[in-house]
This record gives C-alpha cells, structure tokens and sequence, in this order.
C-alpha cells in the first residue's frame, strides 16, 4: 500500500507497524530513516533559533493558513492513503486542505483524519492506522505492548505520594499541556489537577503561582531538550520563579517535548516513563540512556 502521513505522530505510528510512508510532512524526523522520502508540506513559520515568544507572534501575525500542502507533489506519489489530522492546526496541515486537494486533483486515496485527545485515544488510533494499512495484528501486538509499559509504571508508583505537578506546552505566553497530558500525570503518580482536559491552554502566571507546582515539567512543543532549558531560562526571569516550591525543592526539569510530551504517537509511553522518573526521581534509574538523555533537571542552573 502506497501510504502518505502528513503529520510526525501518523508516521510514527506507520513505521512502528512495519509501514513506511512513501510521503511525509516536513516535521516528520523519526525513525530518521524516513526523513529521506519526498516532503508534502511546508510553513511560512521560522523555528529555528527562535525564541519561544518570537514563535507565538509569527504565528499570531499569520493571515490564512500556516502550513502548505504540496499538491502536485500529492499527485505524483499517487496514494492508496492519506494520514492526516485534526488535533491542531498549529502543528500541522488542516485536514480540510487535503480533503480539498483529494477532491480538486480527483486522487482515488482514502483519507485517514486522527483526533486524538487522549491516550485511550492515541490507542485507539494506532488500531485504526493498523487497520488501514492491513497490520491489524501487528497494530494490536504494539498495543499490547505500550499497555504492558503502562501497567509496569502503574506498579512502580503505586502507594507513593502525588505530588502537585505541572506540565508545560510553552512559555512564552505561557501554555498548559493539555490532550493526553492529565492521563500521563496521573499515570505517572502525580497530582494532574493542572492539566485541562481539553486542549492546551494559555495561563497566567497567577495560576502557576497559585496552584504552586512540587514537579515543574518543562516540554515547549518542537522544541528540543536543549532548547527546552533555554526556554525555562526565560521563565526564571520571572518574579515569583524562585517562590515556586518546585524551584526551591529542585524539581524543574526541561524535556525534548519535540520527541515525547507533544506527539500523539507510540512515543508517549516513553514520555510516561521520563515523566515518573521526574514525580518520583527514585525511578530515574529504570531510564535507558536515550530516554536519560531526553530530560535535565534544571532547577539549580536557574
């Protein structure tokens, strides 16, 4: 099957059963085999050394779409599917452009839109991705597995204490991860009250103050763990930062949310995994070193 994946989290999904798209997006980077294929989309977005307030006002100052969809490029490839999304449109091409771009060029391809916005969610996705693409069993087998990683994480935290913790999809405005961000939290043996149960959502500095967070977990949306410790940089910058009890306890810690945190895709049990090591830093010690590598604790350097 010819299969194109217009988003990073589809084709995360699609290699991990065994599928390789012959087409990806242009944030697509993992498994980096993948970043060899043809690319169907771009932005008019500047991300590179860009500071996470630059960011948000290009993206403010946007009239119209912020992501293009290479049509002709579409045409050529000539899929069987075509896996998009609808969980955000900041992060990736609007479904509704490849429906236009489908109907428009006349293309005999399926159309696979995933809105996740949870972890049973994302779950569920990966059968249907499974599905599609004729992997059902291994799609199922790869589930089996992700639960049994959850269930092992459930057992660790298990009669601990559940420390108030806040996840963070930006700074600058300030962001609270949303989505399957609480169901991690708690999964992982903290308090999730912070997380909103829709989408991410903007804050003030009034309610991180308020809620007062024992674990502050650092994960700005495409940003690398070095730039994640950039980004809690500028948080420090604040007033009320060093009042903050998980500044003054030592538990800040920025994360590589461009691998874990940001992307609906099998990944996130890795995050689940990185996130108890940071509620209870007693478990760090059952990270592997690539996990290891994608979290820093930060809260002495700020």
């Amino acid at each position: 099957m010819r299969v194109v994946s217009l988003v990073p989290s589809a084709t995360e999904l699609l290699t991990a059963i065994g599928t390789d798209p012959i087409g990806i997006s242009h944030s697509c980077d993992y498994p980096p085999r993948v970043t060899t294929q043809p690319t169907l989309t771009s932005t008019t977005i500047d991300h590179e050394g860009r500071s996470s307030r630059e960011i948000d006002d290009q993206v403010s100052s946007i009239d119209g779409a912020a992501y293009d969809l290479d049509a002709h490029r579409l045409d050529d490839l000539d899929p069987d599917l075509i896996v998009t999304q609808s969980t955000c449109d900041i992060c990736a091409v609007d479904s509704s452009d490849v429906f236009e771009a489908v109907r428009d060029r006349n293309l005999d391809a399926e159309i696979l839109a995933l809105d996740p916005h949870s972890l049973d969610d994302v779950l569920t996705a990966l059968l249907r991705v499974g599905e599609s693409v004729g992997k059902t069993m291994e799609a199922a087998e790869l589930r089996f597995e992700i639960h049994e990683r959850i269930n092992a994480v459930e057992s660790r935290v298990v009669g601990l204490d559940s420390p108030r913790t806040a996840v963070l999809d930006w700074t600058d405005p300030l962001y609270r991860s949303g989505h399957w961000a609480r169901d991690l939290v708690e999964l992982a043996g903290g308090d999730g009250s912070f997380q909103p149960d829709g989408r991410s959502e903007q804050i003030q500095w009034d309610a991180l103050v308020e809620y007062d967070p024992e674990r502050l977990v650092v994960a700005p949306c495409g940003f690398s763990r070095e730039r994640a410790v950039d980004a809690v940089s500028t948080l420090a910058e604040h007033d009320e930062w060093n009042d903050l009890t998980a500044v003054k306890e030592g538990h800040v810690y920025a994360v590589d949310g461009n691998a874990l945190f940001n992307r609906p895709g099998p990944r996130l049990v890795d995050s689940l995994e990185v996130l108890a090591s940071c509620i209870h830093p007693e478990l760090s010690a059952v990270l592997d070193d690539e996990l290891a590598g994608r979290v820093e604790n930060v809260a002495q350097q700020s």
